[in-house]
């Protein structure tokens, strides 16, 4: 038996992410993303995504994440609780959490692959066995209806919200949408996993493959040596990410809700620069590949964080107010 009950030990791990060093893309890129989308919400925004994230079902353990208490400003205790809910997806495939676990967590949502190699010099798209692709894409779809859906609880809402925050994350992660075929792998190389970076003998559990990578590349090139909170250690990363790629310059791009659209984004990239010449398989990638990663990294995330924002304000922002005819 815990000697903690659930929610004061999701507390207690909350309080400690102020101490402790995020160590993975996984929730490094993700709270980039939720700062970057917060920066882009209004206010009025702001507070009904967070009124229907703390009425989240009890079972998605998603509300006690939210720190009601403390010196800090209402406003910095609800954007840092806004980002970590963009991890919230990972969280819940903690199998320690068995509810939890069993009714949240669905691994093949958070990516949704082509299968492709390389013919004669070019890009070919392969047919995607019944059984692979990821969901990433369709259930998008289906969360951003939820979230329009007037007819639709808070509850089930906040649910909706936490997992748009998440994918919309994922698929703008290059090895989220793509599956390459070669010799070795015949049945695509499960977004990176399979190409390993460290020698053929290296143990298992050393093993570093070109999925993780990508996944760490924000947290790697610019780690958290210091330990700080995330307040010290992320915003500070975010912003800077925001100046290289501001607003006004990507606003163009933001294609809101064409969910297909973006995937297809991170698949030309995945197809045309993850894979140069110069990589080769256990070995570990060259400083000029690492430089072009992080550059290509950065403007995904600040592309991922741009369209969540708009997107939260379009769906959850005060309906445009009805023009009146005049009478004749």
């Amino acid at each position: 038996m815990n000697r903690f009950p659930a929610k004061t030990l999701l507390l207690v791990i909350f309080t400690l992410s102020c101490v402790l060093s995020t160590q993975a893309w996984d929730e490094t890129g993700h709270k980039l993303t939720g700062y970057i989308a917060w920066s882009r919400m209004t206010p009025d925004v702001r507070a009904r995504v967070i009124k229907i994230l703390l009425a989240s079902p009890e079972d998605a353990q998603l509300s006690t994440f939210y720190a009601s208490y403390g010196s800090r400003t209402l406003e910095t205790r609800q954007r840092e609780f806004f980002m970590l809910v963009a991890t919230w997806a990972d969280i819940v495939r903690d199998r320690n959490f068995a509810v939890r676990f069993q009714k949240y967590a669905h691994s093949n949502w958070h990516y949704s692959d082509t299968m492709w190699q390389v013919q004669n010099g070019k890009v070919v798209e392969l047919p995607m066995p019944a059984d692979g692709g990821g969901l990433a894409v369709p259930q998008m779809i289906e969360f951003d209806k939820v979230a329009r859906d007037p007819a639709v609880s808070d509850a089930q809402k906040a649910i909706a919200i936490a997992w748009l925050e998440h994918l919309i994350g994922d698929i703008h992660q290059p090895l989220h949408a793509s599956a390459r075929v070669s010799d070795l792998e015949p049945k695509g190389d499960m977004g990176g996993n399979t190409f390993l970076l460290t020698p053929k003998d290296t143990p298992r559990e050393k093993q570093e493959n070109l999925h993780w990578f990508w996944d760490s590349i924000i947290v790697r090139a610019m780690p958290n040596t210091k330990d700080q909170c995330d307040a010290d250690y992320l915003d500070p990363i975010a912003q800077d990410i925001m100046k290289d790629y501001p607003f006004a310059k990507m606003q163009s791009r933001l294609d809101l809700g064409d969910f297909n659209g973006w995937r297809k984004e991170s698949f030309e990239i995945a197809s045309t620069k993850v894979f140069p010449p110069d990589l080769n398989r256990f070995e570990f990638p060259s400083d000029k590949y690492k430089k072009e990663a992080l550059k290509i990294s950065e403007e995904r995330i600040a592309l991922a964080g741009y369209r969540i924002g708009e997107l939260f304000n379009q769906i959850f922002g005060a309906p445009a107010a009805a023009v009146s005819t005049p009478a004749k």
